[in-house]
């Protein structure tokens, strides 16, 4: 028998199947495992991704929807909110609760009502408009505030790059 979230899962990707959201596509990485799946985010019109194919994992718990899954950049992304192995950072990823560090209220991170949706959303919506306050990548961050020619150079190798993996 089909765990709940497995179930919601399922649901989700046919939801999204059957109404597809400009930005992204999603599949499974294996059809026998509704727990991971393959992303690929369409770089944003009219920003520094533009252009770009990124391709990502997205790994969801067995207690999902209760905890966030992680996300994971498989292309080359050079961005102050991507961790230099392809994670990303954004608070909705972060487990519920109250943050131990004192940044983010709890209501900026993980709650259940999130969907694989709203989660790409968020991510698009980062590739927009990094947030270098909080960042995963320090040297990225930093570019991206003092030395923006070199910080849109790293980007458009990776567009070029992801431009390339087609």
């Amino acid at each position: 028998m089909a765990s709940q979230a497995a179930l919601l899962l399922q649901k989700q990707l046919k939801d999204l199947n059957r109404h597809p959201v400009d930005g992204f596509s999603a599949g499974l990485v294996d059809e026998n495992n509704v727990f991971e799946w393959s992303i690929t985010i369409i770089g944003p019109p009219e920003t520094l991704f533009d252009g770009g194919f990124f391709n990502a994992t997205m790994s969801f718990p067995q207690d999902y929807p209760n905890n966030p899954p992680t996300v994971k950049f498989t292309t080359e992304i050079w961005h102050p909110n991507v961790y230099e192995d392809g994670r990303v950072c954004i608070s909705i990823l972060h487990p519920p609760g109250d943050d131990p560090n004192f940044y983010e209220l709890a209501s900026e991170r993980w709650t259940p009502v999130h969907t694989v949706e709203s989660i790409m959303l968020s991510i698009i919506s980062m590739l927009t408009s990094p947030n270098d306050e909080s960042p995963a990548n320090v040297d990225a961050a930093k570019e991206w505030r003092d030395n923006r020619a070199e910080f849109v150079k790293k980007v458009k190798r990776c567009v070029r790059r992801s431009q390339e993996m087609l």
